[in-house]
């Protein structure tokens, strides 16, 4: 089944690897630059809900710093795609805490 939410993306963890440090810089300002500070028919991003019902990005990381820094406090459509109760995502850093 299917769950759309909305969140701020500020408040979402980052994946484990590369992303765990935040969006890539040029893919960021590209979509700044196409985009600019408008969510109208942004994607929704994909999230995992771990233990204690946090979320982490698996899709969407550059789209959820775009919108945390340029719409601080909105919030977006996202999708859970997957519940992991075991899975402890707090270790990992929020979008918030790596906004350029």
């Amino acid at each position: 089944m299917r769950e759309f939410i909305l969140v701020n993306p500020a408040d979402l963890h980052l994946p484990p690897g590369i992303r765990s440090q935040g969006a890539d810089p040029v893919k960021l300002s590209r979509q700044i630059a196409r985009y600019g500070d408008s969510l109208a028919g942004m994607p929704p991003l994909e999230l995992i809900r771990g233990r204690d019902g946090h979320l982490r990005i698996n899709d969407g990381v550059t789209r959820a710093t775009r919108a945390a820094k340029l719409r601080p406090g909105e919030t977006v459509i996202a999708e859970v795609i997957a519940t992991l109760p075991k899975l402890d995502v707090t270790k990992m850093p929020k979008v918030g805490d790596k906004l350029p």
